[in-house]
């Protein structure tokens, strides 16, 4: 989709649609009293007649009378003024341009409104309605031969100010939003990938692609290396799949001598449970089991393509978790690149044995803060559901930041408890600790496990277990992998440079 900004009269734009969000409380803003107006009273007698209110999220499609340019008009609602926020935005265009596509419209558009918002910023505001519209419109049919009918796509979407001042600023938002918005697909595209494609090896492709298109360097461990390092909880998780593992760096670093912000994305391609294994319902879903690392992955193309100022390092352990004669068993003992011993309690524990040594290596680069971001346990999914990321980490300013975050893109985080009184349910008795505490505060005593591996630097620890993967459409989350953690991760290195 075509999108451009331009200046000029949105009453008298020639469109197959014009967009038009409005808030529920009369009287109307001045756009709509413009409408209104033109159209004689048609807007007002909608709302009287209670066919539309103005409700969050609410869409209402007509045909527009005589008078107006544009051959039909949606009515986006955006409920009350005073509830308004960022993500209520992404999520009323979300809505309404998958309504648009269903109609069959070719070419839009909708006027730049500064007054829906005195506290966010209007460039914010452009990329929030760049951003739900895209993510609302993403799908995943690569592997779709035959259609019951002829795919719709919508063709270009123009934004319409009076205020030429405001083009230009108007444009930088589009941009950010169409650049995270495409990283947050990328992410979603590797998640919803059959396993068989999206393999170790085919995450070190499209990290050497970043590699070559921008200015980040890759760099990609082999089993031959991590044995050489001795990553033995990494590589115990590894030793059940053909499938060679993967350890993939990426470093994007424009500022000299800066400390960089270490990203860690657990990255298993598909997670059986191993020897533990998993039921059989659902299972199919495990393939997302990467989202983590696809998140990181696309963090920092997102990150090169705005050329934002700001070392990271990220890294992604990638492997698959998969039952066989040469597989860990419930009561081996791993050794950790740390030298740390764990007793494997549950093979199915696996993402914080790949993360241990992932979380260890990336010590070597003396980072300013760690941020780890996993599915990591079905306990956070009965804890928050899929409305919060679990959030638990040993930098009170750090979490404080990714919440700020969160409340700005509506990937909301939630902070657990962290406390060394949970260690014991870890601790084991033939090592120096074991993998699993059981069912009693899974998602705690996951991070507590992680925590043993975290030097003295920042760290926080993001399980995105319960956020990762829908089954049913939201506002701008089609059913499937959400790419959950891009946008979250992008505001929080942009408000870091605000600081």
């Amino acid at each position: 989709m075509d999108i451009k900004v331009k200046k000029g009269r949105w009453l008298q734009e020639p469109a197959d649609l014009l967009l038009v969000p409005v808030f529920e409380e009369k009287p109307f803003d001045a756009p709509l009293k413009a409408i209104d107006k033109l159209l004689k009273g048609k807007i007002s007698e909608i709302f009287d007649s209670g066919e539309f209110k103005g409700k969050a999220k609410e869409v209402f499609v007509f045909h527009a009378p005589g008078g107006l340019k544009a051959k039909r008009l949606l009515l986006a609602g955006l409920g009350e003024r005073k509830k308004f926020t960022l993500d209520l935005l992404r999520e009323t265009f979300g809505k309404s341009a998958a309504a648009i596509r269903k109609l069959g419209v070719k070419r839009f558009s909708s006027p730049l409104i500064e007054g829906l918002s005195k506290k966010d910023k209007f460039r914010d505001m452009v990329q929030s309605m760049v951003e739900g519209a895209m993510l609302g419109l993403y799908e995943f049919n690569f592997y779709k031969t035959e259609s019951e009918e002829e795919r719709k796509e919508i063709e270009a979407w123009t934004l319409i100010t009076d205020d030429g001042k405001k083009v230009s600023e108007a444009e930088k938002g589009v941009k950010i939003g169409r650049i995270i918005s495409e990283g947050v697909s990328l992410a979603r595209d590797l998640g919803n990938e059959p396993s068989n494609a999206a393999t170790p090896s085919r995450l070190a492709e499209e990290a050497k692609t970043i590699g070559n298109e921008f200015p980040v360097r890759v760099t990609i461990l082999e089993r031959q290396d991590m044995e050489e390092l001795k990553m033995g909880s990494f590589l115990g998780v590894a030793r059940g799949s053909e499938e060679p593992p993967k350890f993939i760096i990426l470093e994007y670093t424009p500022v000299k001598n800066a400390k960089p912000i270490a990203l860690v994305g657990k990255s298993v391609t598909f997670d059986s449970g191993g020897i533990s294994l998993k039921p059989a319902e659902k299972m199919e879903q495990m393939k997302g089991d990467m989202s983590g690392g696809a998140a990181v992955l696309s963090t920092i193309k997102v990150a090169a393509q705005l050329n934002l100022p700001v070392n990271l390092v990220g890294i992604l352990p990638a492997t698959e978790n998969l039952p066989s004669g040469t597989a860990i068993k419930p009561g081996d003992i791993l050794t950790s690149l740390s030298g740390k011993t764990i007793e494997v309690i549950n093979t199915d524990a696996e993402g914080r044995l790949i993360l241990a040594d992932a979380l260890t290596y990336v010590h070597r680069y003396k980072p300013e803060a760690i941020i780890d971001m996993a599915t990591l346990t079905g306990a956070v999914v009965i804890a928050l559901g899929g409305e919060a990321i679990g959030m638990l980490g040993t930098s009170d300013d750090l979490k404080e930041r990714l919440k700020k975050a969160g409340e700005k893109t509506g990937e909301r985080v939630w902070e657990l408890p962290l406390w060394e009184s949970y260690y014991p349910l870890i601790k084991s008795d033939v090592a120096d600790m074991k993998n699993t505490g059981g069912r009693s505060a899974g998602t705690i005593t996951a991070a507590v496990f992680l925590s043993k591996f975290i030097d003295d630097i920042p760290w926080v620890h993001l399980d995105i277990a319960g956020t990762a993967w829908f089954e049913t459409d939201r506002s701008y989350i089609p059913k499937g992998n959400a790419g959950t953690g891009v946008r979250l991760l992008i505001q929080f290195l942009i408000d870091s440079l605000r600081r």
